[in-house]
């Protein structure tokens, strides 16, 4: 049976408490070692001073080596046992016979030790080893007289010391206090601890981190956009695979300084200045790209910058492809609900037995149709703006204007350099802002002239309404970013895309409303124009 998958804030609060456990143990073991180091030095320091007044006493120096000594000798030798407390006090003659001993019967016998050699030669020095008693540290001092030139004994004082088992027994109290706490405040950090890093992470589990992550990059290669990220020093940290085509680089720029392959990469100053740039053109390599970039914020901090390249050849030819197809869509919208009042006209009509009105009318609308859309389709070669015109000339009908089409306009080929999808903005625009200029006059008065013209060597367009005009004080705005003069939602933008797509190909426009009279835009665009990088 698998074992349940432990969570991270569980795994981080485990290893602490147990980190903190075996810390307060080792630390533990090693404390009470330096207390027995310590209690040991300081027990032998005690029993080589007791010895040595042992030794130095003049009942002692007389008695040791002499039959019937011990009566003395005991006697003294207890009585200070007694008072210091050391575990036994035994003193020796020069043939290790013992004087005095705890145990009386031992009195007479030999010593055991092993140790005695040294002080049977007249050295002072302190011992460790295990005796009759149990492990203890014992001083031996030579018994001299003769002014210390004759040496006639040995006094040993011995005292137990604890091993360490018995010194942790001894304290256990202290010690499962202080593990205790010790344990108590490490599993109180390893859950603060397991918290912070929990919620620095998102509380994402670490392969939630790796899916994201593996996820991420997914995204960033399949993605159809180039994508460069930097750090707040400016160096590179994420570039997929359409960025590296595009800037013709490979992964070894990461970690690089961005200026190192782009020096006129405008990443950087969006890194100081933290002002987003939105739809900027550059030519790279010989590739016009339409480029975003946006500072990467973290607690208010700039910390990056990230910066997305789309090669506009490809958005280009998609705007192409979109526009014709909403323009054809919006073409079949208004000539369904055209149509649906045409044939209830007809029906009206056939019941009221007035068939040949009713054919009439038929033919009327027919040729009317027809007309239109073999001119278009013969004098406007390209399929969006064909159906754009289309899809306006309805849309006038919905509103109950009319929109005149030249029938001198020709549009056999597109200017060099120029893009469709500009044409269409351009175009799609003016005719919908003239559109939204006569609604708002009276029936009848509802009028828009579009005329256009050109070739490979550069084209001219006006568009011409009878709406309610513009005075001097508001054309001077009307090509700027949100201005408008409906109050409507989604409004403003119309003519500043109609003057920044004319602006890209070199082209111009100019504005004509006199008091009281219509409105003219008139926009010429050369051919053969090369693009204008940013």
């Amino acid at each position: 049976m698998a074992l349940p998958r432990l969570k991270l804030g569980t795994k981080i609060a485990l290893l602490s408490f147990a980190l903190v456990f075996i810390a307060v143990a080792i630390g533990t073991v090693i404390e009470v070692h330096r207390i027995s180091v310590l209690m040991e030095n300081e027990r032998g320091k005690r029993t080589m001073a007791i010895a040595r007044t042992l030794a130095q006493m003049t009942a002692i120096q007389e008695n040791v080596g002499r039959p019937g000594g011990e009566e003395i000798i005991q006697p003294i030798a207890e009585k200070t046992r007694l008072s210091t407390g050391v575990e036994y006090i035994v003193i020796l003659d020069m043939e290790a016979t013992r004087y005095s001993h705890p145990v009386e019967d031992r009195i007479g016998g030999e010593f055991t030790g092993t140790d005695l050699g040294p002080a049977l030669a007249n050295n002072e020095y302190l011992s460790r080893a295990e005796g009759v008693l149990g492990p203890s540290v014992r001083a031996f001092t030579p018994v001299k007289v003769d002014e210390g030139n004759r040496q006639v004994g040995v006094v040993v004082v011995g005292v137990l010391t604890p091993t360490i088992f018995a010194l942790l027994k001894s304290v256990r109290m202290e010690i499962y206090l202080t593990l205790g706490l010790g344990l108590v405040v490490g599993l109180v950090g390893s859950l603060f601890l397991a918290r912070n890093v929990k919620q620095a992470m998102f509380s994402l589990e670490p392969e939630e981190i790796v899916r994201l992550l593996k996820e991420r990059v997914a995204i960033f290669e399949a993605m159809g956009e180039g994508i460069v990220a930097i750090d707040a020093d400016s160096r590179i940290t994420i570039i997929n695979d359409e960025a590296r085509r595009i800037f013709g680089v490979d992964e070894s720029v990461i970690g690089q300084p961005v200026q190192k392959f782009g020096p006129g990469t405008r990443l950087v100053r969006v890194l100081h200045t933290g002002q987003p740039e939105k739809n900027v053109e550059r030519i790279i390599n010989g590739v016009t790209i339409l480029s975003n970039r946006v500072p990467i914020r973290r607690d208010h901090t700039i910390v990056g910058a990230v910066a997305t390249f789309r090669d506009k050849t490809e958005l280009n030819r998609l705007a192409e492809e979109l526009t014709g197809v909403k323009a054809f869509v919006e073409a079949l919208r208004v000539q369904n609900h055209e149509n649906m009042n045409k044939l209830h006209t007809i029906a009206g009509l056939i019941q009221l037995e007035r068939y040949q009105d009713a054919l009439d009318y038929i033919f009327n609308i027919t040729e009317e149709q027809q007309e239109l859309t073999h001119f278009l389709t013969q004098n406007i070669k390209d399929y969006s703006l064909a159906g754009l015109l289309l899809g306006k000339y309805g849309r006038a009908k919905e509103l109950r204007a009319e929109l005149v089409i030249d029938r001198n306009s020709q549009l056999k080929e597109i200017p060099r350099g120029v893009d469709i999808s500009i044409l269409v903005v351009v175009i799609g625009n003016l005719l919908e802002n003239a559109l939204d200029a006569v609604s708002r006059v009276e029936d009848g008065k509802r009028r828009v002239y579009f005329f256009i013209k050109g070739d490979q060597a550069g084209l001219e367009l006006e568009v011409r309404d009878t709406g309610t005009g513009i005075s001097s004080e508001v054309r001077e705005k009307i090509f700027e970013q949100g201005f408008t003069t409906n109050k409507s939602k989604s409004r403003g933008l119309g003519l500043y895309l109609v003057q920044r797509n004319i602006n890209q190909v070199n082209g111009r426009v100019e504005v004509k409303s006199p008091p009281g009279g219509e409105t003219t835009f008139k926009v010429f665009i050369p051919g053969q124009i090369e693009q204008v990088g940013s």
